[in-house]
């Protein structure tokens, strides 16, 4: 077993920044590094909202050179790279099938909300088979309301779509490709290579979830897994899991000076921990292009570096989307976004695209020191940024005339305006 490493909260941020591709500059490009970014992340979360742009364009706009919208979606349904799924909606590498098959029927067999769908709409759930091998593919959208029975679920208004998630969730369809953020399914053994579709062994499986974790997370507390890898699994065998994979090296333990927890990190990444501790980039993470201390870059709503109070954490900088909360209560805006510059959280702004101009407004521009809005450093960074951010959504022109600071207003105008 490796002794505990102790790091303090500096190199922390740079690790977990690190292992997601956010620090110390982008080092993916294209589609090619789209693939390789995805892998890195370990998930990539999907939401539907789109505002100025979808939660996972923002997130590998972040991490890859020359990355434009739906490009996820090329190497995920189109070169079959990756599959989505998931009560945690998210894409996961098509080669982890066989450990996820094991989840999912996992899903199939606990009490669950999905075992009283099976229940409620077995009808449903055969028609909706037997109609997916007759036509191949198959959407929600296929079935009018006024045919089918209406169910009260936030996973549908009908029951041929609860039996279609249904059957997406334990395995037996998966995601064809999609149509406006809406899945089309069609039968797993026409989508997963043949050889994927089965399932690994139980404690290979259990392993595999807790090491994927670890790696989304860099530092976890292994304390509750996106994907419930122990369900099921009493909570006296995680603990003996753990303490094997400790042993055997597959995990390490990190003390992070001022947290009070112990956290995990993978055994494989040691030697990245050592290069930080002692003042080096370690060589993989090497930007292509830059870095975010000369580009700012700005987080997507879900990323995990900073989503569900991990900003404030890692960061000191107190983010909550608001996106859901009603009108009165947002302090910042609808779709703010946090400015990475460096290795901090420095700042954050609220923006739409006006679509009939074409033209990307910030509707709020908040630094975390006052001192920042006379920064030429962070001026010029700052401006980049949103040059490359434009150029993304494609829009024409940026209107920033919210930003109060003269300054950071007159570089961000005079960037895109020479872009």
């Amino acid at each position: 077993m490796t002794a505990m490493l102790t790091i303090d909260i500096d190199i922390a941020r740079r690790f977990i920044l690190g292992k997601q591709g956010l620090w110390p500059g982008r080092r993916w490009r294209g589609t090619e590094g789209v693939e390789q970014a995805m892998r890195a992340m370990e998930y990539l979360q999907l939401d539907p909202l789109q505002i100025i742009a979808r939660s996972q364009d923002i997130k590998l706009h972040s991490r890859v050179l020359e990355y434009t919208p739906g490009l996820w979606e090329e190497v995920t349904y189109g070169q079959r790279k990756f599959f989505d799924w998931g009560g945690w909606l998210a894409v996961r590498p098509m080669d982890e099938l066989p450990h996820w098959r094991v989840v999912m029927r996992r899903e199939r067999e606990s009490a669950s909300r999905l075992s009283e769908t099976a229940n409620e709409h077995a009808e449903a759930i055969v028609e909706m088979r037997d109609i997916l091998r007759e036509r191949g593919t198959v959407s929600n959208r296929d079935f009018k309301m006024a045919t089918r029975k209406r169910t009260d679920s936030y996973r549908g208004r009908k029951d041929s779509a609860l039996a279609l998630y249904y059957l997406w969730r334990t395995g037996e369809v998966m995601t064809h490709h999609r149509e406006n953020f809406e899945r089309v399914y069609a039968l797993t053994e026409t989508v997963a290579p043949a050889h994927l579709i089965v399932e690994s062994d139980e404690a290979a499986a259990d392993r595999f979830l807790i090491k994927k974790d670890v790696a989304f997370s860099g530092l976890s507390r292994v304390g509750r897994a996106q994907d419930s890898y122990h369900r099921g699994l009493p909570l006296n065998e995680v603990k003996t899991m753990l303490a094997a994979m400790l042993a055997d090296g597959d995990l390490i333990e990190v003390k992070v000076e001022g947290w009070k927890a112990v956290h995990h990190a993978l055994g494989s990444d040691a030697a990245l921990l050592d290069d930080l501790i002692a003042g080096r980039v370690p060589e993989p993470w090497m930007p292509l292009e830059g870095s975010t201390t000369d580009e700012v870059v700005f987080l997507a709503p879900l990323d995990p570096v900073s989503a569900r109070g991990r900003a404030k954490i890692l960061f000191g900088f107190d983010y909550v989307w608001e996106v859901y909360k009603p009108v009165h209560q947002r302090k910042f805006g609808y779709y703010t976004l946090p400015v990475l510059w460096g290795e901090r959280l420095v700042a954050r702004f609220d923006s739409k695209l006006d679509r009939t101009t074409n033209t990307f407004i910030i509707l709020g521009l908040w630094l975390e020191e006052e001192a920042l809005g006379t920064d030429e450093a962070f001026a010029e960074a700052l401006a980049r940024g949103f040059a490359r951010f434009v150029r993304f959504l494609g829009a024409d022109t940026l209107d920033a005339t919210a930003v109060k600071e003269p300054l950071l207003r007159h570089r961000i105008e005079s960037s895109t305006a020479t872009d």
